[in-house]
């Protein structure tokens, strides 16, 4: 069972972003604010779960919430600010959308740009350890999953629908043939090789 929250006192938003490691697409990020006596013996670690539990999971915490909400960062504000700014921006971009304003955020990982005057505690590998970032984890990674589901449609050779923009070989195939979109990250090594090659749109 994760922890509830790491400050009783304190109205505690967790915080955690999907998409990082990506080739194309968006960064997405959550933040949720929910009860203090918030129980559910499922939630974990979105990585952990099937996709079935996942959007089962995402209807209880909108529900249950106290306050949510999702941040985005387009590909083309990744690669002018790089992707560790792009994943804070996305955070506070959620946070900037809470019907509540936290008193203190929980951030998955072991770095954060400050927002604005909240205090904040960083959590290496939080969303296997609060709720609350769980939570977050679980409604940045389905509602990324949603938007590339809907690139797919659009752009069908790279295999989104399957491998949601990450690098897997068919993937990087599908680039060698047939080139990027406007929804690939041109700032990142998208061939694998040590030098980033110059791909035409």
């Amino acid at each position: 069972m994760l922890l509830p929250y790491l400050n009783k006192d304190l109205i505690e938003a967790g915080c955690d972003e999907a998409g990082r490691g990506c080739l194309a697409g968006s960064v997405y990020a959550a933040a949720v604010i929910l009860p203090v006596d918030f129980k559910n013996e499922l939630l974990n670690d979105s990585k952990k779960l099937t996709e079935h539990q996942r959007y089962a999971l995402r209807e209880i915490v909108e529900r249950e919430a106290l306050a949510w909400a999702v941040g985005v960062v387009t590909p083309e504000e990744i690669d002018q600010i790089n992707i560790l700014n792009a994943s804070f921006l996305a955070m506070h971009r959620a946070v900037d959308q809470l019907k509540i304003r936290p008193q203190h955020l929980l951030i998955d990982g072991n770095r954060f740009k400050k927002y604005q005057d909240l205090p904040h505690t960083t959590v290496v590998k939080g969303d296997g350890k609060y709720l609350s970032i769980a939570a977050a984890s679980i409604l940045a990674k389905t509602y990324r999953d949603d938007y590339m589901n809907g690139l797919h449609k659009e752009c069908p050779f790279y295999d989104w629908n399957s491998n949601k923009g990450y690098p897997t070989k068919k993937h990087r195939e599908a680039i060698r043939k047939h080139g990027t979109t406007p929804y690939h990250r041109m700032s990142f090594n998208l061939l694998g090789e040590d030098s980033q090659l110059e791909i035409p749109f």
